[in-house]
């Protein structure tokens, strides 16, 4: 017909790019896009945050206690006086670098383990799934408590009171978040191993460290990314939990976790103390889950949305 152009088959395959189909599939999820414009506020606020808001956090001034909200100070003070802006801003910062790390350790641990466990056919797999199911019956609360009240001590007289503190939190939460991760590569593992392209790599004469490393692993990443996201928000919680319950950074080091523990004697005379703190954990933990359902949508090409 007069008028009418088709577009050739290369210019088709030219425009279709796979990360531009992730971006689209991502980008429909709208409470996903929404939550990665909130986070990534969070972040820079915590970031640049010192850059433009040049307030100590242990400057006291026992004439401003308990203020509320004002210019002077956007979120109040506490009842030492202390500007607690600027102290959420550097406990922002400790609160998402536990996450952070403790996700990287929980995803680190849970690859290798569910990895080897998905390519082993003999008792090595079966162990490992074991151990994984031992880990995942133990009661995590109790024994993240007990973990942090036995080896704190000892970390804090090597690293500092910070630096040890942070040791310790980083690698009890991520060691304690790492079966999930694991569980989810076998199940990848055990099914990408026999597909064709494997397969055809094992008949070439790949080596086992090469089929996982060249064609397997990059196959199960998508679902790993997933679970790294839900591992952060989990892990910002148990540390908020922890320093709630006063096991976690020493009283000076104001993370959102310790800012609400610290206010709890003051809610009914200053709620703003435990508001905004509250409020950056409840955003971050929500941002971080709908982040990752976006994610799941947009690795999922299957997904209908």
């Amino acid at each position: 017909m007069a008028g009418l152009t088709l577009a050739s088959p290369s210019a088709e395959r030219r425009s279709y790019s796979p990360r531009r189909e992730m971006w689209r599939r991502y980008r429909r999820h709208k409470l996903a896009v929404v939550s990665a414009v909130l986070l990534l506020a969070l972040v820079a606020a915590v970031v640049f945050g010192p850059f433009f808001w040049r307030v100590s956090i242990n400057d006291i001034d026992f004439n401003a206690t308990l203020q509320g909200p004002s210019l002077a100070h956007p979120f109040g003070t506490d009842d030492l006086g202390q500007d607690l802006l600027a102290r959420m801003i550097y406990g922002g910062r400790i609160s998402l670098a536990v996450g952070l790390a403790a996700m990287m350790v929980s995803v680190i641990v849970g690859t290798l383990v569910g990895a080897l466990a998905g390519m082993s056919r003999g008792a090595l797999g079966h162990g490992l799934m074991w151990l994984t199911d031992l880990f995942l019956s133990l009661p995590q609360l109790p024994l993240l408590l007990l973990l942090i009240y036995l080896f704190r001590d000892g970390l804090k007289a090597a690293f500092g009171p910070e630096g040890g503190i942070f040791i310790l939190v980083v690698l009890v939460i991520g060691g304690l978040r790492w079966m999930p991760v694991a569980r989810l590569v076998r199940a990848q593992f055990l099914s990408l191993r026999e597909k064709e392209f494997v397969e055809a790599a094992r008949a070439l004469g790949a080596s086992p460290l090469r089929q996982v490393v060249r064609h397997i692993l990059p196959n199960a990443v998508g679902p790993v990314i997933i679970a790294g996201t839900i591992d952060v928000a989990a892990a910002i919680i148990a540390e908020s939990t922890l320093s709630f319950l006063g096991l976690g950074f020493p009283p000076d080091t104001p993370t959102w976790g310790r800012l609400l523990f610290d206010a709890k004697d003051y809610l009914d005379i200053s709620a703003h103390w435990a508001l905004f703190p509250g409020a950056a954990i409840f955003i971050a933990v929500v941002a971080i889950n709908f982040i990752g359902d976006g994610l799941r949508d947009a690795l999922d090409a299957r997904r209908v949305i």
